[in-house]
């Protein structure tokens, strides 16, 4: 074997040494996207349509089912990829299905619009089943680097991204076939799509964060594909995330090239920053604090230590929430935060707690689930408790649990037979009569699913014989519970007579 003196080899020649494998790569990952380009058409913008299913991320009706899935009636996307616009129009006619597959439609089909050019994004409801007129324009600035990552996760965009940021080729044998495989890094994301013999992109992958499941594996497969016109597009689409479909689509119709795909910001949308987070405190009763923002937590005093009910959406919402409490009740530390259930928007933040040493409680149900989310990598938005690492304390219960002082008590119950989370629990405090509440009270409309969640909650205060005076409602304001037993008459009445 010759032994090659490193110090007898010049830097020009490491450097012509390094060029040279350059650019092979770069030769050999250009030459894959043209014959995939040629083989799947050149294409500047696309618009396609189709009928399928939606699923929410993060949302189960329990912590080892699928996620909720609603029929999309009818979905149209129009991207234009030189302007980075991208519009998509989705009709669902159902809310999240009930337990077990069933389905609560909507008294009218709901349409929204989710809307992206270069580096703004912005809502537009066509005729959505809300009280704001259907012209309105949300802008929605956070929603921007998912928004431009999904128009990399689609067939003729993956290969324009990839010859944009310099893509790796390399060939795999798998199950008998030979793949070609184009990797590339668009910021903090990994980007991996394989080609087949044909040149058609028949999947991409890459992981996204996710604030209770950590690096969360993201897939797309692009199957059937079929030619319209010039084109060559699958007529079957499948998203997963965490291994669950989060979108799925077949496909009616698809066109290339189409003409006006590109959008024009509107001038609210130009100006429109994310906002920070607020906490608006409102006193309910002696140490019991609503904290308002865009998902509500409560906050309870005890002789020595602090309650916080709900820590919600992710670390942000959290840290927001720690700055305000110790405004509010300086000198006590926050000791335990109940999680009403596992949904991310309601225990996205736990983890900022445990990492302060708060204990959590919450249904038996949900501690596995937990302890498996809470291992898992989080190197795309590391936060506190992946930073200083903690065993996390973790308090169950079945059906009751309490919290008491001697002159504070908190109980803690199962509401059994909930539809929107198998596992769903609720707080109340006897001593002012609050009860403390996710999901099942949120928004003044009468569908069925709403009423039955209404009603069953409702069912679970009689069993228990609690009398809330005061409902505090995790979305939304604070009501009389008089006034929502009305709401549940009236609602009930006239959906009947519907």
């Amino acid at each position: 074997m010759t032994r090659i003196a490193l110090g007898k080899i010049s830097l020009a020649a490491v450097l012509a040494v390094g060029l040279s494998s350059g650019v092979a790569v770069a030769q050999d990952a250009k030459a894959v996207i043209a014959k995939a380009e040629k083989a799947m058409g050149h294409v500047t913008s696309v618009r396609y349509s189709g009928t399928g299913k939606l699923g929410a991320v993060a949302m189960n009706w329990n912590p080892t089912g699928p996620w909720h899935s609603t029929d999309l009636t009818s979905y149209t996307r129009t991207v234009d990829y030189p302007s980075g616009s991208s519009r998509e129009l989705e009709t669902y006619a159902q809310e999240n299905p009930i337990a077990m597959g069933g389905q609560a439609p909507f008294s009218d089909p709901i349409t929204e619009g989710a809307e992206l050019s270069g580096t703004y994004a912005w809502n537009q409801p066509v005729n959505a089943n809300t009280p704001q007129p259907p012209d309105v324009v949300a802008p929605a600035p956070a929603e921007v680097e998912n928004r431009q990552l999904q128009l990399m996760l689609t067939p003729h965009g993956f290969l324009k991204a990839a010859a944009a940021n310099g893509a790796v080729a390399k060939t795999v044998e798998k199950d008998g076939q030979t793949l070609t495989t184009l990797t590339f890094m668009w910021g903090k994301y990994k980007i991996k799509g394989a080609i087949d013999g044909r040149g058609l992109v028949t999947k991409i992958e890459t992981k996204v964060p996710e604030p209770v499941m950590g690096d969360m594996p993201l897939q797309v497969y692009f199957t059937d594909y079929k030619r319209y016109g010039a084109m060559m597009f699958p007529s079957h689409i499948l998203q997963t995330q965490g291994a669950w479909r989060t979108f799925e689509l077949t496909v009616s119709s698809a066109e290339a090239n189409v003409p006006g795909a590109a959008l024009s910001v509107p001038a609210k949308v130009l100006t429109a920053k994310v906002k920070p987070e607020e906490v608006k405190p409102v006193k309910m009763a002696d140490g019991v604090w609503m904290l308002y923002g865009g998902h509500n937590s409560v906050l309870v005093e005890f002789k020595d230590y602090l309650l916080l009910i709900e820590a919600p959406v992710d670390e942000t919402r959290s840290l927001a929430l720690l700055a305000e409490i110790k405004q509010l009740v300086p000198n006590k530390p926050i000791k335990y935060v109940f999680n009403t259930h596992h949904h991310s928007d309601h225990s996205g933040g736990l983890r900022t707690f445990v990492a302060g040493g708060a204990s959590i409680i919450t249904h038996e149900a949900n501690k596995a689930f937990f302890e498996w989310a809470w291992k898992q990598p989080r190197t795309l938005e590391p936060d506190e408790l992946s930073k200083h690492p903690r065993p996390a304390d973790i308090i169950t219960f079945k059906h009751k649990y309490v919290l008491t002082d001697g002159d504070q008590m908190v109980e803690f119950h199962w509401d059994f037979g909930d539809f929107h989370d198998q596992y769903l629990s609720f707080a109340y405090l006897p001593k002012s009569r609050i009860l403390v509440e996710a999901d099942d009270f949120s928004a003044w409309y009468a569908t069925p699913l709403s009423l039955a969640m209404w009603n069953n909650l409702y069912g679970n205060l009689q069993r228990l014989q609690i009398d809330p005076v005061t409902i505090a409602p995790l979305h939304g304001p604070i009501s009389p519970m008089d006034v929502w037993l009305k709401a549940l008459r009236d609602d009930t009445a006239q959906l009947g007579a519907d």
